[in-house]
């Protein structure tokens, strides 16, 4: 396998980096991770993605998306770049569910919130830095380095949370 042209898996999801640079690899992980969350919503209905995973959890595929576009906007607008927003959606976690907004608006928003955080760490190194502003360990600096394996992490841990949603939804399992 060649790193000369981007890979992708038999399902549409890009290959990681095999070799090569560390913010080329660190990216090309974490856009298979991001990747990964899109597949695991393909092909469900708005009922579906609202479906919990299992008593007591509210956990649900929509609210995984929801809060992993207030994740993106979290560490690269806020922490990395320094900017002042809002939140994404009312509530700092992302995870309520509102009867108005369906996967297309949740993913087309966090797709917006994916595009706006690879503009500002373009052409950046893994060594510039970022303050985190909120929080246990407000004031803290970060390397961007730190906010992508951060981010590779939380990718990682919330697409072993889908892979059961998705299990519990239709049987469809793997990826």
């Amino acid at each position: 396998m060649s790193n000369d042209t981007p890979q992708k898996l038999p399902d549409g999801r890009p290959v990681p980096l095999l070799t090569g640079e560390e913010l080329p690899m660190l990216e090309s992980w974490l856009d298979f991770h991001r990747a990964t969350l899109e597949l695991k919503c393909a092909g469900l209905d708005d009922e579906q993605v609202r479906t919990a995973s299992a008593a007591p959890s509210a956990l649900t595929l929509l609210g995984l998306v929801q809060h992993l576009a207030e994740v993106e906007r979290n560490w690269f607008q806020r922490v990395f770049a320094g900017l002042d927003v809002p939140l994404v959606f009312e509530e700092e976690t992302g995870y309520a569910l509102h009867p108005e907004r369906g996967l297309g608006e949740a993913l087309d928003i966090w797709r917006r919130e994916v595009a706006r955080g690879r503009e500002l760490i373009a052409g950046r190194s893994p060594e510039e830095t970022g303050r985190i502003t909120d929080g246990p360990m407000a004031g803290a600096v970060v390397s961007l380095r730190w906010v992508l394996i951060h981010l590779v992490e939380e990718y990682a841990r919330h697409n072993g949370h889908a892979d059961i949603l998705r299990e519990r939804i239709d049987g469809v399992i793997g990826a």
